[in-house]
């Protein structure tokens, strides 16, 4: 008496697959931070409420320094100023360009 299983497993053919690629070109996500006013309490050692109107942080120095992380208008750790997050969806696809001849 045979096992169908076994003889079945004896003659097992191979797959073929088919991999179907999407029309749609590849896309990825491009995420800028970009830090904004400065949101210090000046006032918080006497209890009070104040800012300096500090509009956007600038580094104080290059990348890569401990200077970078200092704002050069208010002096301030880039730590106070609102993180504003920026998230953009490029196309992997370019369009082809033309010479406007």
């Amino acid at each position: 008496m045979h096992n169908k299983g076994f003889e079945e497993f004896g003659s097992m053919r191979k797959r073929q697959v088919v991999v179907r690629r999407s029309e749609e070109p590849p896309t990825r996500s491009v995420r800028s931070v970009k830090y904004g006013e400065c949101q210090k309490n000046h006032a918080a050692n006497v209890g009070g409420y104040a800012v300096d109107g500090c509009r956007e942080f600038m580094a104080s120095g290059d990348e890569g320094t401990d200077s970078a992380l200092t704002c050069a208008a208010c002096g301030c750790h880039r730590n106070f100023h609102k993180r504003e997050v920026e998230t953009e969806t490029v196309s992997g696809c370019s369009s082809p360009t033309s010479s406007g001849t």
